[in-house]
């Protein structure tokens, strides 16, 4: 049987047997590319919010916390931690994302991408020492909710606060 028709059975640490971390890496390298290239127009670092659902939520999570440079925030919402036994060693030395505030968001009817997937990883974050606010939408399952995409909301106007308008500046 596959891993896909399986998932109601497999645990967190059986995750981990089915990533494709060539993939994951491809991908990360993808996302860190977009970052640099978004940097080099002028764009802080620090103004740029990595997010995502389910798989897009996941490589948010891996791609953030391995990111070489300060970001403005990560969400992952019904998602989980990719490559949990080896993201350590991705992770820069000086982690720049050590202290980036990131929101987790998960349904706990979710048949998908199980619920206590998502707890286990924002509790392995946390026991990282990442900072994680991991907030549970009761009855949902594997979509999202007003009330998620409202927290998601806040999150981005606490996390990126309006630039300063300097168009009419000398004038």
């Amino acid at each position: 049987m596959s891993f896909a028709h399986n998932t109601y059975k497999t645990t967190f640490d059986e995750l981990a047997q089915a990533h494709d971390e060539t993939g994951i890496l491809r991908s990360r390298d993808y996302f860190n590319s977009l970052i640099k290239a978004e940097m080099g127009k002028g764009i802080s670092s620090s103004r740029i919010v990595l997010g995502g659902f389910s798989q897009g939520g996941a490589m948010s999570i891996f791609t953030g916390i391995t990111c070489p440079n300060k970001l403005g925030g990560i969400f992952g919402l019904s998602c989980y931690l990719l490559m949990h036994g080896k993201i350590k060693d991705f992770v820069p030395e000086q982690n720049p994302n050590k202290d980036t505030p990131i929101l987790m968001g998960h349904g706990d009817a979710d048949p998908l991408v199980k619920y206590a997937w998502g707890q286990k990883t924002a509790e392995v974050l946390q026991g990282w020492g990442w900072n994680v606010d991991f907030k549970t939408y009761r009855g949902l399952v594997h979509s999202a909710d007003p009330k998620e995409i409202d927290d998601v909301e806040a999150y981005l106007a606490a996390r990126l606060p309006p630039l300063e308008d300097t168009s009419n500046s000398g004038k």
